[in-house]
């Protein structure tokens, strides 16, 4: 059974790469694309409010399904209603499955063919999760997107433990998409056949999308034979996984743009795990519509911010005395209120508000790149704005030496 096709439409392709601008309908609102989606682990994204993102102009967060799970649990969401009331968040929330925490709390995790059976690291208690599960909790979640449990590996992989996580991988994410389907099912979730030359129509509500993910590590015959068998299985989107995990750039680059060249136009596509301004460019550039990190906010939590000659450490003692804003070309409303000697106070004296304040700014700054790279795609012009933003953006130290 083959699930519907996702509410998706490309708007434009840029005439000299693959950079794309497109919709994507979800059932609390369309997200346009390029879109960086900021991380929300528990249900929160970190020292922002809901309403100062709807104020950036953010539609589309994420939440982590293993965190979750743990604490507060699935029953206190279920009695919330679902966990957009539960976070009272009208718009998207994208779910990821746990995988990659498999990866990065690996000394709590043992991969079995059915499934992960981990200890919390919280408190020691035992867990066993099938993909099954995940779907499951998931769908009480009420997630607009869901992602499959997958296997993520580390860049020093040996090929052995790489195709193990690539042949579970394809094997789980088969489980989760019958699953899913039958749970879709179960629901008489409907679908309008597409109009041609507009896309897909809205969903209605029900359980929200699932996304295939790609792994197979830095070998490329792995990453081919993951990308062909995850996208013979027909899901409406695909993820690029196991990027972004400590390799070197170079190497970053080669994999994404390798992975990229076998997803499929019609579908949306993720890369997970990318949000500094090089990277997301990086994405663009092949054709991603989507992307997360963490990156933005816990960064701005330790006083870095983005400016547009490269990031800013704000308890440097050069900004002491100085009284300009954290970028003089950005008209949020930290920029247009606050210094950056007053913002180097607030983290001095460890003041609440310090990281309040820098997490906006990133947040404002980093949608503000992606309505520039919208624009640019739709002029034709991406590549040469990529050019031109990073040319300013690595030069810092000859515009300002007090980054």
């Amino acid at each position: 059974m083959k699930p519907p096709v996702m509410g998706f439409t490309v708007i434009h392709k840029d005439s000299n790469s693959r950079a794309r601008h497109a919709r994507l309908d979800l059932v609390h609102g369309t997200v346009p694309t390029p879109a960086f989606i900021p991380v929300g682990t528990n249900a929160t994204v970190k020292a922002i409010r809901g309403e100062d993102m709807e104020e950036i102009g953010i539609n589309l967060i994420l939440s982590n399904t293993y965190h979750l799970y743990l604490r507060p649990g699935v029953e206190v969401i279920r009695h919330s209603g679902g966990l957009h009331r539960f976070m009272a968040w009208e718009h998207n929330i994208l779910t990821d499955s746990g995988g990659y925490q498999v990866f990065s709390l690996s000394p709590f995790r043992k991969i079995e063919e059915n499934g992960v059976c981990f200890k919390s690291h919280l408190d020691g208690s035992t867990h066993r999760l099938t993909p099954e599960d995940v779907i499951d909790i998931q769908q009480v979640f009420g997630s607009d997107i869901l992602m499959p449990l997958d296997v993520c590996t580390s860049p020093e992989a040996s090929r052995e433990e790489a195709l193990r996580a690539c042949k579970l991988t394809t094997d789980w994410a088969g489980r989760s998409l019958t699953h899913w389907a039958e749970l879709r099912s179960a629901q008489c979730v409907g679908w309008s056949h597409p109009t041609p030359g507009v896309g897909w129509s809205h969903p209605t509500p029900g359980v929200g999308q699932l996304f295939g993910i790609i792994q197979g590590n830095f070998y490329k015959d792995l990453r081919k034979r993951s990308a062909e068998e995850i996208i013979s299985l027909g899901f409406p989107g695909y993820a690029i996984g196991g990027l972004s995990v400590g390799e070197p750039f170079g190497k970053f680059q080669e994999f994404l743009g390798y992975t990229a060249g076998f997803l499929p136009d019609r579908c949306p596509r993720y890369l997970m795990g990318i949000g500094t301004p090089e990277y997301i460019l990086e994405a663009v550039e092949n054709g991603i519509d989507l992307f997360d990190c963490v990156l933005p906010t816990r960064t701005a939590r330790n006083a870095q911010v983005f400016t547009q000659y490269g990031p800013l450490s704000l308890k440097k003692e050069a900004n002491r005395l100085d009284t300009d804003p954290i970028d003089s070309g950005c008209s949020c409303s930290v920029c247009t209120r606050y210094s950056r000697s007053y913002l180097r106070h607030l983290f001095k004296t460890k003041e609440i508000l310090a990281a309040m304040l820098a997490t906006y700014h990133n947040l404002y700054f980093i949608h503000q790149l992606i309505l520039s790279i919208r624009k640019a795609i739709s002029n034709d012009s991406f590549k040469a704005f990529k050019s031109q933003f990073l040319d300013t953006y690595t030069r810092r130290s000859t515009h300002d030496s007090r980054l």
